[in-house]
């Protein structure tokens, strides 16, 4: 009896440590892809299409995106979210101002408190902490961390808009 429970402890030890010692797996949906399978980027995605920058954020990256949900979308008045749909060059500027270069986790922006990034769009956003919560210019990041094949996603609840005159 005794040598049947240390040989079902010894086996349950070994599934154990065999776990830990298992690289995690990589997640295998690109940035792209898990935006579209989250379903509250859909804004995001037809945006994306219409600029023309699938294929960049399909690509070996690695990026960090701060999307915007539907409902962040939604805040912007519809003319103007009409007009930008149909404005390319401006479509553009604000999406990839959206993106910064790298694979940046939330641990790392946090401690890019009151600085600001250069963006994919060749401007910055500032990141602060603000009452425990982390913002991105005038968004706030509500989720953080969805990691991708090519980058990390952090959600965040205003679409920020660079300098469109420039």
């Amino acid at each position: 009896m005794f040598k049947l429970k240390f040989a079902a402890l010894a086996c349950a030890a070994a599934i154990l440590v065999a776990g830990i010692a298992t690289p995690a797996k990589a997640q295998s949906k690109d940035i792209v892809d898990t935006a579209v399978a989250a379903g509250s980027f859909q804004t995001l995605a037809k945006a994306l299409t219409e600029a023309g920058l699938i294929d960049t954020l399909k690509s070996a990256g690695p990026f960090t995106v701060f999307a915007p949900t539907d409902e962040a979308f939604a805040k912007v008045p519809k003319a103007q979210l009409d007009a930008l749909l149909k404005d390319k060059a401006a479509l553009i500027k604000v999406l990839t101002y959206h993106v910064v270069k790298g694979k940046v986790p939330a641990s790392e922006v946090v401690k890019l408190n009151g600085k600001a990034v250069g963006t994919v769009e060749g401007s910055t956003v500032k990141v602060k902490i603000d009452g425990g919560k982390v913002m991105v210019n005038n968004a706030n990041v509500v989720k953080t961390d969805i990691m991708t094949s090519n980058g990390v996603i952090h959600v965040i609840d205003t679409v920020i808009l660079p300098d469109l005159k420039k």
